[in-house]
């Protein structure tokens, strides 16, 4: 092949008007994001799936644009400051609750749930945006509804996704009345080790669940909108009346935590 066909190659576009070199670069840099810390070429190329010689062109043309950088004496390659300020510059424009609310209708379409956006506000959860599915359901929730901590799918994920000092002044009040209605938490110890506990349980579940205990009638399943600390933004609760649609495994599960999922940043589990 010719200099000039292989350099045609190297930049052409695919269906999508991309070019194929550059798609290329930036799966060595996504590689390297993914990455827990400083990487060997060899290492890198096999997580890429890519020749060795090849990434190493890529990374000499990230250390000249400030992208990447070799560290100490092992010669391991980082990320480096342009990196950061560019990751910091797409976090700052990252709107979690207006771009996640534009797309609330159209989950509540696609499961035939109601569809809540809540918040954690002043008094704790708070319901900020509500999509109504075709199928309606009678409930006194509406805008501006604050949510318990303890007994509400929603609160439940701002305790599991929630630092304790944020959440800690209002699931001590709950606790107390939990104490005294011990059947409104019938699924945990009325306890700060019973209320861990819970969040841990929520969070390697991945999303809240609950039955109609705290309404009447309709069952919650909610999940996280994650921000790049793996902290809870906001929350997404999809409301039903039948157990089966917030059972593990049930569709209309899935397709919240795929939901939330897209809108999410950096969604890690940990607080």
């Amino acid at each position: 092949m010719s200099r000039r066909a292989k350099d045609d190659e190297a930049h052409s576009g695919d269906a999508t008007g991309g070019i194929q070199s550059l798609d290329a670069a930036l799966r060595v840099l996504m590689a390297m994001g993914r990455l827990d810390g400083p990487t060997t070429l060899t290492d890198l190329a096999r997580e890429c799936g890519m020749p060795v010689s090849k990434v190493h062109r890529y990374l000499a043309s990230f250390q000249h644009a400030g992208l990447v950088r070799q560290t100490g004496r092992s010669g391991r390659y980082d990320l480096a400051s342009g990196a950061i300020e560019l990751g910091l510059s797409a976090l700052n424009r990252h709107d979690f609750v207006n771009s996640t609310a534009d797309d609330l209708a159209g989950l509540a379409a696609d499961t035939g749930l109601t569809a809540l956006l809540v918040v954690w506000g002043n008094a704790g959860p708070t319901v900020v945006r509500w999509e109504r599915a075709t199928a309606f359901v009678v409930t006194s929730l509406g805008l501006g509804t604050v949510m318990p901590l303890l007994s509400s799918a929603s609160g439940r994920v701002f305790l599991a996704w929630l630092p304790d000092s944020v959440t800690a002044p209002l699931l001590k009040r709950e606790l107390g009345r939990a104490r005294a209605r011990p059947e409104l938490v019938a699924d945990m110890e009325p306890t700060m080790k019973g209320a861990r506990v819970l969040g841990e349980r929520i969070r390697a579940a991945g999303h809240a669940t609950v039955d109609g205990r705290f309404i009447p009638g309709l069952v919650a399943a909610s999940a996280p909108i994650l921000d790049w600390q793996g902290q809870a933004q906001a929350a997404v609760t999809l409301i039903g009346t039948d157990p089966a649609d917030i059972a593990e495994g049930a569709a209309p599960v899935a397709a919240l935590t795929a939901f939330c999922a897209r809108h999410s940043v950096g969604a890690g589990q940990g607080r």
